[in-house]
């Protein structure tokens, strides 16, 4: 899997939430009426909802907001029903782009989708031409200040996790089946460790070597599609060489 762009990204996402926020609180409602709509209102019984509802949290939603978003889901509000569907692209260099997205209309995302690639020198692709080389796993960053690595590592993999990072400066890794992503989070909660982001992503299972310059170009191109109200993740294969 990716190993220092990888983690790096997400932790540079991270740091501009704040910046974004009601955007960022924008998608979270999306989500989270999406996993009601299609589960119930019940986040004992609805996982998706549960994931949704945590992640907005992390982002300190107000619990007015979510609580609007479950009765639009449920249809107590009203509200378009969305669909999630998953695009996949080509940025420069050959990078491959897994673009997660909510829409209400197709006819409007997919369009608006390849013009920002256009702009930036991406383009859509077919569908199947990228997603193999991707695994949809749990994945989450540790803050590696005042964490012992050993308890850390311990801990993820006597609850499911397939793999640790630690070869970063100021975080720590960690991916597993997407089906243990509950488990592992609540181990990682109860264990005291300062979790940066937990979330399910999608890991490539190769990546491409890139310069800065070009580097610089793919986290353009992707903070570009994150920007679009209907996308929700953005994920890449691409390799910060060393």
């Amino acid at each position: 899997m990716a190993g220092h762009s990888h983690w790096a990204n997400i932790q540079r996402k991270k740091s501009v939430v704040d910046a974004k926020r009601g955007k960022v609180f924008s998608k979270w409602a999306k989500l989270i009426s999406n996993a009601a709509r299609t589960g119930g209102g019940d986040i004992d019984m609805n996982l998706p909802l549960r994931y949704a509802i945590e992640r907005a949290r992390a982002d300190n939603m107000p619990k007015d907001s979510i609580d609007r978003a479950v009765k639009k889901g449920t249809g107590e509000l009203g509200g378009a029903a969305l669909e999630e569907v998953v695009y996949e692209a080509y940025g420069p260099n050959g990078v491959a782009i897994i673009i997660e997205s909510l829409t209400d209309n197709r006819a409007r995302t997919a369009p608006d989708l390849r013009f920002i690639l256009d702009r930036r020198g991406g383009s859509l692709a077919n569908s199947g031409a990228v997603l193999w080389m991707f695994e949809k796993k749990a994945a989450f960053v540790v803050n590696r200040e005042g964490a012992d690595e050993d308890e850390v590592m311990m801990c993820a993999l006597e609850h499911g996790a397939e793999d640790v990072t630690t070869d970063e400066s100021e975080i720590i890794g960690i991916t597993g089946p997407q089906n243990e992503f509950t488990k592992l989070k609540t181990a990682l909660e109860e264990g005291g460790f300062d979790l940066m982001d937990s979330a399910l992503r999608y890991i490539p299972n190769n990546t491409v070597e890139i310069d800065q310059d070009a580097f610089d170009q793919i986290t353009a191109l992707m903070d570009a599609l994150e920007d679009n109200d209907d996308v929700q993740e953005v994920h890449h294969n691409a390799e910060l060489s060393t």
